[in-house]
């Protein structure tokens, strides 16, 4: 199935973006670089679409399971080139877990297939960098205190 994606410009480097779904997305840079510093960069668009097709996979395999998860946090840190296109050469996954009762086999499993199975993102960006993941889980009660 193929995508499409209408993107227009706003003002300078700044554009709108708007998918099959119908939702908008803005796009922007630096205003050293023409943008308005208003809306996230391309490419922390970029690591976000991984953090959230990853965690889409992750917590739907967990509900599956009837792990009781009791909130969830996903950090994704990318490791730029230093020479131009600044891809990124290393991602990490960082998944934080809140719940009693999480077993760390059901975690580590649920993470296993959305790595080789079922992220899509994640399967098109390790094609050019080397994706990592850790994962902690917390008490539940730690959920209120962060």
């Amino acid at each position: 199935m193929n995508k499409t994606i209408y993107l227009k410009q706003l003002q300078g480097n700044t554009f709108a973006a708007k998918a099959e779904s119908g939702h908008w997305v803005v796009l922007d840079t630096k205003q050293e670089a023409g943008g308005n510093a208003g809306a996230s960069t391309p490419k922390e668009l970029l690591l976000m679409a991984l953090a959230g097709c990853t965690s889409m996979d992750v917590i739907g395999i967990l509900k599956k399971k009837r792990s009781p998860v009791a909130g969830y946090e996903c950090i994704v840190r990318g490791e730029e080139a230093e020479q131009h296109p600044k891809i990124f050469k290393t991602m990490h996954i960082e998944y934080v877990f809140y719940g009693d009762g999480l077993r760390a086999e059901d975690v580590q499993q649920a993470i296993e297939l959305s790595r080789t199975k079922y992220c899509s993102v994640s399967a098109q960006l390790s094609a050019s960098a080397a994706i990592t993941h850790s994962y902690v889980i917390k008490p539940a009660s730690d959920l209120q205190k962060e």
